[in-house]
């Protein structure tokens, strides 16, 4: 640890995006910050937190959080979590440091099957960081249970899919793709309007269960 810092009683969680801060403290007493970028880290280091929680994080409009910052906590001694989105990113990429990776996204990183940042990545509301559009995680996972229920085809799931990973990340949404789906030929309208009712209902937001996940392992470390 840092010269002249002393361990604070509770974990720093940088959050905001995949869960409110609101609904995160419900889960687990901690310290919120709002999605990590570069420097946010030595911040931390300095304020003297010995755990912290990495959960969103800044992708293009300004510099992401460096893994050399991430590996230099480490080695100060600080436990460092993630998962969910950016958390997810860099544990993926630093676990062989000792950073721990929680949840099915990270999996997802550690095992290549996905790699663009782009997959969690989401357009935010830049005074309260909630998302304004839909990442593809959860777009691939909702469509995969729409497929299972029948309400769209193999073929229909595939080229939906292919349609809404063209899409820039900034304007994904289900009622976009649906109706561009519409509008390609990819699916009938009544069938495009079938699975948006589908979509929103039903979301499944893999982001916001790893998110809690993240929570829930600071929580047992922090206890142990």
């Amino acid at each position: 640890m840092s010269e002249n810092t002393k361990p604070l009683a509770k974990a720093l969680i940088f959050a905001g995006t995949s869960i409110s801060h609101e609904d995160a403290a419900k889960v687990l007493d901690a310290t919120y910050w709002p999605p990590i970028s570069r420097g946010d880290i030595e911040k931390a280091i300095l304020q003297g937190y010995a755990t912290i929680g990495i959960i969103d994080g800044i992708f293009f409009s300004r510099a992401a959080v460096a893994h050399k910052e991430i590996i230099r906590a480490i080695k100060e001694g600080i436990t460092v979590v993630g998962g969910c989105s950016m958390g997810a990113l860099r544990a993926s990429e630093l676990d062989v440091h000792g950073m721990t990776g929680v949840g099915q996204i990270y999996e997802w990183y550690r095992d290549g099957v996905i790699e663009d940042d782009d997959e969690v990545a989401v357009a935010t509301n830049p005074d309260t960081f909630e998302p304004v559009s839909n990442p593809m995680v959860n777009i691939r996972e909702t469509f995969k249970a729409a497929l299972k229920l029948d309400i769209i085809k193999d073929d229909e799931f595939r080229r939906i899919t292919e349609l809404a990973k063209r899409t820039h990340y900034t304007e994904r949404s289900y009622f976009g793709i649906t109706k561009g789906a519409s509008r390609e030929g990819i699916i009938p309208e009544d069938k495009a309007n079938e699975l948006l009712k589908f979509c929103i209902e039903n979301e499944r937001n893999i982001k916001r269960e790893d998110a809690l996940l993240v929570l829930e392992k600071i929580k047992q470390i922090l206890t142990e």
